[in-house]
């Protein structure tokens, strides 16, 4: 009886004492991952560099063409890929990216749509690229969606549908893939950058809170609206998401930055008779200044005159005199 007793006792010692050495060997394992998740999530959350202009391209709308891609490329294959739909850690408790990734998206959204239905088409009648009927719709896919179908394998659909056009534009010996550089066309996605501009610079300005006169039907005393609103609101972005919109914002002053000088090679004659070369440069420049390094820990939101600076407040001005300058040249481009 005293050595069953015995026995128990040493199976009992080694069983808890084996226990003890997984639950030390776990203990370790999770904190090499979140060591690991820690150093990936710095090098992640840095943003990709702009990319060198352009040079005269090929043929006309290889530049624009050449940018998209390279934008949609950027966007899956930076380091840690695309971010905003990770599941795991560390990108799933990263923003900054997933939002910078936001502002890029919408205008690869944006430009895409503008070449499917105005740079591609010589008139309203005529019919649509079979590629960019593809492309427009796949980065139009959800942003967040990691499982059936992914989202980067949508993007990738789309930008293999991107490169089959840029093939044909390429290829002299046929007529199908055509990128038509008009002043009409350019003004057109130009009325589009200024409203997300106009958008942006508005939502970075209410990081500190302003009382603001309802204007929506200003200028037109017939105009009407579905609901009334109070002539004065306060807007405000919350404190939660000032970080979100700066983010979003720098990815799409990114995005664009690139794209317009690709639209200075592809447009460079339309430009030039119109004496807007100039204008399109200084909205270049404007928008280069939103890239600067951000030597701040996090972003501040002191008030517009206090001790603490508003990062959100200094790009809002960059904005905004980006998207002041893109509404005097799409006069410019209008003029005959």
């Amino acid at each position: 009886m005293l050595q069953f007793k015995q026995g128990f006792r040493n199976i009992k010692e080694d069983y808890f004492d084996g226990s003890h050495w997984l639950l030390r060997g776990l203990a370790v394992v999770l904190v090499i991952y979140l060591l690991v998740a820690l150093v990936l999530g710095f090098y992640w959350n840095s943003e990709p560099d702009l990319a060198n202009p352009p040079t005269k391209g090929t043929v006309t709308g290889a530049a624009t063409t050449q940018t998209l891609l390279h934008l949609a490329t950027t966007l899956t294959d930076k380091p840690g890929g695309y971010l905003t739909n990770d599941m795991i850690l560390p990108g799933v408790f990263m923003d900054n990216i997933p939002n910078w990734e936001f502002g890029v998206l919408i205008q690869i959204r944006d430009m895409s749509r503008a070449m499917r239905k105005d740079f591609s088409r010589s008139q309203s009648q005529s019919t649509e690229d079979a590629d960019l009927a593809v492309a427009e719709p796949q980065f139009n896919f959800d942003s967040d969606s990691w499982l059936l179908p992914s989202t980067e394998g949508e993007y990738k659909t789309g930008k293999q549908a991107l490169t089959r056009y840029l093939q044909r534009l390429a290829d002299r010996q046929q007529g199908e893939a055509q990128f038509y550089a008009r002043a009409d066309n350019l003004t057109r996605w130009l009325g589009d950058v200024e409203t997300r501009l106009g958008s942006l610079s508005q939502r970075l300005s209410a990081s500190v809170g302003q009382k603001r006169l309802n204007t929506d039907l200003a200028g037109d005393s017939a105009a009407t609206q579905s609901t009334n609103n109070a002539a004065e609101r306060e807007i405000k972005t919350p404190w939660s998401e000032i970080d979100d919109v700066f983010y979003e914002a720098r990815g799409a002053s990114w995005a664009l930055v690139q794209l317009l000088r690709a639209v200075e090679v592809d447009f460079a004659p339309v430009l030039e008779k119109k004496n807007a070369l100039v204008s399109l440069r200084q909205i270049i420049r404007e928008l280069e200044a939103t890239q600067e390094s951000v030597w701040s820990p996090m972003i501040m939101n002191g008030s517009g005159f206090g001790l603490v600076a508003n990062h959100s407040l200094v790009m809002a001005s960059y904005i905004s005199r980006a998207n002041a300058a893109i509404i005097d040249l799409r006069g410019l481009l209008t003029q005959g």
